[in-house]
């Protein structure tokens, strides 16, 4: 049991990655997004890119970020992908609610 409870903590931590904009590479060193997952910019001025499970996409506080976007922005979205017009730390605390 002991030794699982590091790779609990690793994977938690994999889970919502934060990257640099404009596609630079991911903190992490992979510029790939791993299947399962999608990259959203957050932020009102300057957005910063997340790599974010696709299973968020079925929760009701994240589907509000997603209608949210969706009245600023339509299907027009200003950085080529998803973007989520609010600040990166309400993204943070919802989505860290999200993994519990």
């Amino acid at each position: 049991m002991a030794f699982r409870l590091p790779l609990i903590m690793q994977a938690k931590r994999h889970i919502l990655r934060r990257t640099l904009s404009k596609g630079e590479k991911m903190l992490s060193g992979n510029s790939n997004i791993p299947k399962g997952y999608l990259a959203v910019y957050v932020g009102v001025e300057n957005k910063k890119r997340f790599v974010v499970p696709i299973s968020y996409l079925h929760q009701p506080a994240f589907q509000q970020f997603l209608c949210k976007a969706e009245q600023e922005f339509g299907f027009n979205h200003p950085m080529g992908g998803l973007t989520i017009p609010c600040r990166e730390d309400v993204f943070l605390n919802v989505t860290s609610q999200l993994e519990s």
